[in-house]
């Protein structure tokens, strides 16, 4: 109860925002959960290059945020990027479906699906980072400020993106759960257009919430929008139209405010110019010093999101050799236990406020309990237990000869564990990039968390290029990932990922002492 009294808490606008982003989880999961079954059965690819696709997508389209994000904050307004993103999205999911429509694996319906597939991608890249950034945006500063000495509840903001994260959690859960029976049982053209109808919801959801949200923050960059651009014609007029002396005098008597005195023997065009260099030449430089700040425990994180791409990989290949019945005739697919986590985050991620930071306050004697950087902490070690367990519960496996004879129940507990270091560390990890920047580059913030991922998605891959070409026996067979699960080494890969994953935790806490962020 006391988790359900601190959400509504929340303004209207956030509890709104929360519900559309859970939407927008569920769509896309409701597309990429099953894409792999979709690329090999009817647009006849071969697994490798079906994984290869998909593994090519998630991480373009956890990197575009990077590159959309610095324009959303220097030029354009988190609501109208939001809209646009959201037509954009749309169109590639009405792409995609016509393509799964057409029930053809011809090159123009490859080319079709590219386009949809990446169409989507950009729609993401513009709408996820605007629209978490608009939502903590709901929040008033005066909100986080306690009101009275003894009000010890966490602040808004945080609690915020602790339930943003619970809401996309629960979007990810119904899009795994309800779209590949859809797209199983009934066909991929619905199955992917019911996502695409979620989103026109969510379009509409959002447009009717206009009233009610803040744009302060948007209005503040388009005021600096519009004064870049009076700048600039002012600078281009200056040049082509000769000033009267007192004009100059009177424009120079109105800009005093607005500029510093333009150094004697100056004309006023050469000062004009000066100062639109100068801004921009600082407006540069500010954000790449914030990003070289946060580049160090940025790339801490990324092993962090190496394991969390393993659920989706070789925890499939592991539980495809153990015992999958239930009963005579069912076996588990592998690929459901990757429901585990998210359910562990939905049952689990109300407790953080009403058992655990209590419980902190208690140990620690801090009001506040933990801090954000602690919260990332503990859920790195937890994912380096996990990966221990994994490497523990293969070990076990290999000790049978015949396979399918260990229950595939035994990885459930490496699941969970992941499930509860997702609370901790992405919550934090959302936490910390927003508020680690300046107000005017938020935006950047959010896809500074967001490509953590996606540079991720990469580095998982060029990993197990490395292992497996260092692995290799000298007549090409034999590796830590050979198809036979009997001669197959996953411990070994677990333990590497163990120990990395170690190194990244201990530079991440030394880096902590030395990193200063925005409270």
């Amino acid at each position: 109860m006391a988790g359900v009294k601190r959400f509504r808490a929340l303004n209207k606008p956030c509890v709104l925002l929360i519900v559309i982003a859970g939407i927008e989880r569920f769509v896309f999961k409701g597309v990429g959960s099953n894409l792999v079954i979709y690329l090999t059965e009817v647009m006849q690819m071969t697994s490798s290059s079906a994984a290869q696709t998909v593994n090519g997508w998630t991480g373009f389209t956890s990197m575009v945020p990077l590159l959309v994000a610095p324009l959303v904050d220097s030029y354009w307004n988190r609501y109208s990027t939001i809209l646009a993103s959201s037509c954009i999205y749309l169109i590639g999911l009405l792409a995609l479906t016509s393509t799964a429509l057409n029930k053809t694996n011809s090159s123009s319906s490859s080319l079709s699906l590219y386009i949809s597939l990446y169409l989507i991608s950009l729609g993401i890249g513009g709408y996820n980072p605007s629209l978490q950034a608009f939502g903590a945006d709901q929040i008033d500063t005066e909100d986080e400020l306690p009101t009275t000495k003894t009000d010890t509840s966490p602040d808004k903001k945080s609690m915020f993106f602790q339930w943003w994260y619970f809401g996309i959690c629960s979007g990810s859960l119904l899009g795994v759960s309800i779209m590949p029976n859809i797209q199983d049982s009934v066909g991929w053209g619905l199955g992917f257009a019911v996502p695409a109808m979620a989103m026109a919801v969510s379009m509409i959801v959002f447009s009717c919430g206009s009233r009610f949200y803040s744009y302060d923050n948007d209005r503040n960059n388009d005021v600096k929008s519009v004064e870049k651009v009076v700048q600039a014609v002012k600078s281009c007029v200056s040049k082509f139209i000769p000033l009267k002396n007192e004009e100059k005098a009177n424009i120079v008597e109105l800009e005093l405010e607005d500029k510093p005195l333009c150094i004697k023997g100056e004309t006023e065009t050469e000062c004009l110019a000066d100062q639109k260099s100068t801004n921009n030449s600082n407006h540069l430089v500010k954000i790449l010093k914030v990003v070289i700040e946060l580049l160090p425990i940025w790339t801490t994180l990324l092993m962090f999101a190496v394991i969390f791409q393993q659920p989706a990989t070789f925890f499939i290949k592991q539980g495809m050799s153990m015992k999958r019945n239930i009963g005579h005739t069912y076996k588990i697919p592998p690929a459901t236990l990757q429901s585990a986590i998210t359910i562990s985050i939905v049952l689990l991620m109300p407790f953080y406020d009403t058992i655990f930071i209590p419980f902190t306050r208690l140990i620690l004697r801090n009001e506040n309990g933990i801090t954000t950087m602690q919260r990332i902490a503990i859920g790195m070690f937890l994912s380096v237990i996990a990966m221990i367990f994994a490497a523990t519960v293969e070990m076990k496996r290999l000790q049978y000869s015949e396979l399918e004879t260990l229950s595939i129940f035994w990885l459930l507990p490496q699941y969970v564990l992941l499930g509860i270091s997702d609370i901790f560390t992405v919550v934090g990890m959302q936490e910390f990039f927003y508020s680690a920047v300046p107000e005017g580059m938020r935006t950047m913030g959010i896809a500074l968390y967001t490509s953590v991922f996606g540079v991720g998605s990469f580095l998982s891959a060029f990993l197990v290029f490395l292992v497996e070409y260092f692995t290799t026996s000298e007549g090409g067979k034999g590796n830590w990932f050979a198809d036979d699960m009997r001669e197959a080494r996953l411990d070994n890969y677990y333990w590497l990922l163990a120990a990395t994953s170690t190194l990244s935790l201990v530079v991440f806490v030394v880096l902590c002492t030395f990193q200063k962020t925005r409270q």
